[in-house]
């Protein structure tokens, strides 16, 4: 019996592009950063409350040699990989500690991604993956719902819930699991600073059908949905729901 065959939802060469140009702009003064050195801090929270010292760790994600420098410091022989096929299993395993920032979002075979990620653990080894999941981005999607009128596009990513996040957890056969979100808000004046961000972070659409060009007059529109959902600031409050996925071998 042939197996069933993944839905293809992201582009892989997009996505590998996508990484690239981030890290690319990375290293120019003022790339906002902001979403990275929060999962960073959230982690090293997570892992100095569990008091969990891994002898051999694996970062993988955009800024990982930022969290990697943090956890050389605390003795931990650490291996970073910015931009892995998760879809493939991984190598130098296993491994005590494995981090993925903001990566599974975006991998069309995600039971597949997390049982590459439990088997590469040592016994006992510990994963965490964060990314944006279900009820990110409400601001910029109610104002691309305007741009696009009448012909709504799919412009963002499908998103991970709490809920199913654990049904995956559980299926990839973690001895433990838990599933838990934290959400960040930012304020921004300008549309095109939203988009700025997004951009430099590899928060960008890899989907596999790009969305059609918006257009001056999509624009137009969207820049006016902005301007109406501002505060008394000047200010449109975005909404980024931090999914952190933690599982034990």
């Amino acid at each position: 019996m042939s197996q069933p065959r993944v839905p293809q939802i992201f582009a892989g060469k997009r996505r590998d592009a996508r990484a690239a140009r981030t890290e690319a702009m990375a290293s120019r003064e003022g790339a906002a950063n902001w979403l990275y050195e929060e999962l960073q801090r959230d982690v090293l929270e997570r892992l100095d409350f569990m008091r969990f010292e891994p002898a051999r760790a694996l970062v993988t994600g955009h800024s990982a040699e930022g969290l990697a420098a943090q956890l050389r410091a605390r003795g931990s022989e650490v291996a970073t990989l910015p931009s892995p096929d998760e879809e493939q299993p991984i190598a130098g395993a296993p491994f005590d500690l494995i981090i993925s920032h903001a990566r599974l979002d975006t991998v069309n075979d995600l039971p597949g991604a997390l049982l590459h990620l439990r088997n590469a653990l040592a016994p006992g080894g510990l994963a965490i993956a964060q990314f944006p999941g279900a009820g990110s981005l409400n601001a910029l999607r109610q104002v691309m719902l305007a741009a696009d009128g009448e012909r709504p596009a799919a412009r963002l990513h499908p998103q991970i819930d709490d809920r199913a996040a654990a049904a995956l957890m559980q299926r990839a056969g973690f001895a433990k699991q838990v599933v838990d979100t934290h959400r960040m808000t930012v304020r921004y004046r300008s549309l095109d600073r939203l988009v700025g961000d997004l951009r430099e972070q590899a928060l960008t659409s890899v989907l596999v059908s790009p969305a059609p060009y918006v257009g001056k007059a999509g624009l137009a529109r969207a820049e006016a949905a902005f301007e109406a959902i501002k505060d008394e600031e000047g200010k449109v409050a975005e909404t980024f729901q931090i999914l952190t996925l933690t599982g034990w071998r």
